[in-house]
């Protein structure tokens, strides 16, 4: 059985943490999975425009992503 290894864009399944969502940042020791994203409200974007939306990101260490499904890519 070939064990996998996410990439950005990779939508997964942390099955011992019942959570899914997107590959948002990954590098050797660790990914972040997007699980939530919003429209920041006015106030907020306007102090930092560059980013538009916020978003929770859970941290996922190399030595758990034996626990992530892959579902699809985008």
């Amino acid at each position: 059985m070939t064990h996998y290894i996410p990439n950005v864009n990779d939508y997964v399944e942390w099955k011992s943490q019942v959570l899914k969502g997107w590959v948002y940042f990954k590098c050797d020791d660790y990914i972040t999975i997007e699980t939530r994203v919003w429209e920041k409200n006015q106030e907020n974007y306007e102090h930092c425009p560059i980013h538009r939306n916020d978003r929770v990101l859970v941290l996922c260490y190399s030595s758990q992503w034996n626990e992530l499904e892959y579902i699809k890519s985008r």
